[in-house]
């Protein structure tokens, strides 16, 4: 009798400012639909992420105006689930990625008013009532996979990565083709890099 290899455990950490994070979102959204997988959506921040990095000053400023719909993600998650948090990321997403929206004050407002979520919980935008959640949920995410990375970082079974790092959605069984692939390196104990320099940029259709 052959055992039945157990359901992968897929957390996936992501802010909603980072294109490459909304690509690997929708990716694990077409993986959940083929394939047998408990998929969460969690939340990190690219505001703690470079905090203490030499980063240009463009990207600085991008990242300190999405504090506030990164405060306001983490109250979400804090106070209604991960379930609540995935249809917020998705409605913040598909606003500043697929429509270009880059006024997050109002993305965030708009998006709790798309998941069914208490309009109060923009207040926490201006204020630091969540900000340890918040870095304990980032914590959680990056820890484990080290500091010399960035996003999207994926945890397959208690295995974090940094990636994948893709630049279209992989769709149908494609999708599920590249994710068993992430699930075989993933349980390999001695697995931990591949990488390429990029030369194409994000499409979110």
């Amino acid at each position: 009798m052959t055992e039945t290899a157990a359901r992968p455990v897929v957390d996936v950490y992501v802010d909603p400012l980072c294109p490459f994070a909304w690509i690997t979102s929708r990716w694990a959204l077409e993986v959940a639909q083929i394939r047998d997988v408990e998929l969460t959506f969690k939340l990190m921040s690219l505001y703690l992420l470079n905090k203490d990095r030499d980063i240009p000053d463009d990207y600085r400023a991008r990242i300190e105006r999405s504090r506030g719909i990164g405060r306001i993600a983490a109250a979400v998650q804090t106070d209604h689930g991960p379930e609540a948090f995935s249809a917020f990321y998705t409605a913040a997403g598909t606003r500043i990625h697929n429509q270009q929206d880059k006024d997050f004050d109002a993305v965030a407002v708009a998006a709790l008013a798309e998941a069914g979520l208490p309009a109060e919980l923009a207040a926490a935008g201006a204020s630091e009532d969540y900000d340890e959640e918040l870095a304990a949920s980032h914590e959680a995410g990056m820890k484990p996979v080290g500091d010399d990375v960035g996003t999207p970082t994926i945890h397959v079974d208690g295995v974090a990565f940094f990636g994948p790092v893709l630049t279209r959605i992989p769709r149908g069984e494609e999708a599920g083709a590249l994710f068993d692939a992430s699930v075989t390196l993933a349980r390999y104990p001695y697995f931990y890099e591949i990488k390429r320099s990029r030369t194409t940029d994000p499409q979110f259709d």
